[in-house]
């Protein structure tokens, strides 16, 4: 508290500079709450994703249609908002179609619609926030037209003039491309990204560099973004995953073009010794590239070498770890060879398919030479790499377990619990944990992991590939993971994940406010908000009388012909909740020429009676307990008077 009190009277020096603080915080605490928006389950879907975030999940076409809706058509309201959300590309067209008269006419047009917007996008903020967000190249200009009434006859000259000189000079482009990026950047104060950003889809670093560049977010990690935490944490196992996963879904060119990880030797090393069986040939969607005969056969024989390899590291941590007691792991040390069965939960089950090659029956969980000399040299790598090295470090600073933000309780998966809502516990070192302990154990053991790369196979390393597929990670929510029954194994009732009892109880109310407490929230007020489970067609993602809300709803291509859209997004704003539900993304270029935006419905969550300020928020309370100290100060200041 000294060193407090210090530091707030090297900053305000005297009585004076300590009343004028108090009298901007009290006057910051009256405006209204700004926007908060919540995504979840990105999976690489890039093109998808960055339009959510230039629209605002349809904040900014909604401020469009309530301030100009009794000015223009609904074409030009979409052509406005399509403006705002990618202006260069708009700028070109708009060039293009228009003679030099009817340009210069658009561009004075658009000139006061865009500053009308921008006044009208800035009002939750104060005037030094606002200049934050606009380009220093025309911050003067723009505050100078933003707080210029251009109705006022003795202004109106003046405003003009400055519009005319952008034309004159040829800055009006920037000047219209830098105003569109600073209403993108008003319309939202905060953005959280509830898991997974990773895996499926084939840009997840390009949705990285954006959020790195983003003004304010926060991020929970999500079971796919653990994968890449664990692989640059030194564990195999979580590599072995990884590369399996983007086989499956022909995304291994990420690691090689994307992250610039040599594959060669894997390639030369699966080609050798695996041949392309059915079981393993890669998905793909339709918005992909085509592949070759030759090309699907390849990566099936990828597939198959670090599925192998997995198998048998996972044979490895099970003997590690034999108090983990984790199921349907260690399989390979199941298998009869002679009868060429493997033995699942007591019963014997016919392999399907042969691909253990590579597999001494006598040492089934031991890496061969070849694949020794693959897998150190992938892990090196990866730990090496210094694009995905500075992405992550980025997902660990801003990342957690779970968030809580203003009154709202933030995770990707799930609390583990038994079928009657009790919080089940993990033991590890004579302690144990439940509810919110187990997400705190959970996180620093992830945190002990990525710090210590070179450490491998140590708690810390096993517990982040825990966190993948263990029974009682609050991000995976299953009882086991069948990956060995589903590639090998015809019967069914071998690749049954049971999902945790919370996916059912959490349509329930009391079990919800049972969550929200354990984690120190109201829960008369607060709310539970997921990923992780896509919100399949027919069901609803509002449950437990508006407690728990579910926004994975299939940004993910893999997934949205199941779910029948393209994903769902959260809006908190002053007035209250709003859930927007988005139909599937085509492309960038479609919502450009065609003017198509992605927007489906939106749903009011809870209608906020009394408007929310600054004041009932979470940076609010901050603000009061810098007040309180601040008062002290002042008290200081007058005794020494």
């Amino acid at each position: 508290m000294e060193l407090m009190q210090k530091l707030l009277r090297e900053r305000f020096p005297n009585r004076q500079a300590v009343i004028t603080e108090i009298t901007n915080l009290e006057a910051i605490l009256n405006l209204p709450k700004p926007t908060e928006h919540f995504v979840s389950d990105l999976h690489g879907e890039f093109p998808a994703f960055d339009h959510v975030l230039r629209n605002g999940s349809g904040n900014i076409k909604q401020k469009i249609i309530e301030n100009f809706g009794d000015q223009l058509t609904k074409d030009s309201i979409q052509d406005f908002a399509t403006l705002v959300y990618y202006p260069e590309d708009m700028l070109l067209a708009e060039r293009q179609k228009r003679t030099d008269d009817q340009l210069k006419q658009w561009y004075l047009d658009t000139f006061a619609r865009l500053i009308e917007l921008l006044k009208i996008s800035s009002t939750k903020y104060t005037r030094s926030k606002v200049r934050k967000a606009l380009d220093p190249n025309f911050a003067y200009i723009t505050e100078e037209l933003l707080y210029t009434d251009h109705r006022e006859v003795d202004k109106r000259a003046y405003y003009n003039q400055i519009m005319q000189n952008l034309l004159k000079l040829n800055q009006a482009n920037q000047f219209i491309i830098a105003t569109c990026y600073s209403i993108q950047h008003l319309i939202v104060d905060h953005l959280h990204v509830i898991g997974d950003i990773f895996d499926r889809g084939p840009e997840p670093d390009k949705i990285m560099e954006r959020l790195m560049s983003y003004h304010s977010v926060d991020i929970q990690w999500g079971n796919h973004d653990i994968l890449w935490l664990g692989a640059v944490s030194g564990s195999a196992l979580c590599l072995m995953n990884l590369l399996r996963i983007s086989a499956r879904y022909d995304n291994l060119g990420i690691i090689e073009d994307h992250y610039g990880i040599n594959l060669r030797h894997l390639f030369f090393f699966a080609d050798q010794h695996y041949q392309a069986l059915p079981a393993f040939y890669p998905k793909t969607m339709s918005n992909q590239k085509q592949l070759t005969e030759m090309e699907k056969k390849m990566i099936a024989k990828v597939q198959a070498a670090v599925a192998v390899i997995q198998f048998k590291l996972e044979g490895q941590l099970k003997q590690r770890r034999p108090e983990w007691r984790l199921p349907q792991v260690g399989l390979l040390g199941q298998i009869n060879w002679q009868d060429q069965t493997v033995k699942i939960n007591g019963q014997d089950y016919k392999l399907s398919n042969q691909c253990f090659a590579t597999v001494d029956q006598q040492n089934p969980f031991e890496l061969t030479t070849e694949e020794k000399t693959v897998t150190n040299g992938l892990l090196n790598s990866f730990i090496n790499s210094s694009k995905l090295r500075r992405q992550l470090d980025f997902m660990m600073q801003a990342g957690s377990m779970y968030k809580i933000a203003n009154g709202n309780l933030l995770f990707h998966g799930c609390v583990p619990v038994d079928e009657k809502g009790k919080f089940l516990t993990l033991h590890s070192q004579s302690q144990s944990y439940t509810g919110q302990a187990l997400f705190c154990f959970f996180e620093k053991q992830l945190r002990q992991a990525y710090a210590h790369p070179n450490q491998q196979n140590d708690p810390a390393t096993d517990w982040t590939w825990y966190l993948w597929q263990g029974p009682l990670s609050p991000l995976f929510g299953k009882h086991a993971m069948t990956t060995f029954a589903r590639y090998f194994v015809a019967e069914s009732n071998t690749h049954v994940e049971r999902k945790n009892p919370y996916f059912v109880l959490r349509r329930e109310e009391w079990f919800c406010r049972q969550i929200m407490q354990e984690f120190g929230l109201d829960p008369q007020t607060g709310h539970v908000i997921n990923g992780h489970t896509p919100v399949k067609r027919g069901k609803e993602p509002i449950m437990a009388n508006k407690k728990m809300i579910v926004i994975d709803g299939g940004f993910s291509k893999a997934y949205q012909p199941t779910t029948g859209i393209g994903g769902y997004t959260l809006l908190s704003n002053s007035y209250g909740l709003q859930l927007v539900s988005h139909h599937p993304f085509t492309s960038k270029q479609d919502a450009i020429k065609n003017e198509t935006d992605i927007i489906s419905t939106i749903e009011v969550v809870n209608h906020e009676v009394e408007r929310k300020k600054v004041a009932d928020t979470d940076t609010g309370k901050q603000i009061k307990e810098n007040i309180r100290q601040l008062h002290q100060l002042l008290k200081i200041y007058a005794s020494k008077e």
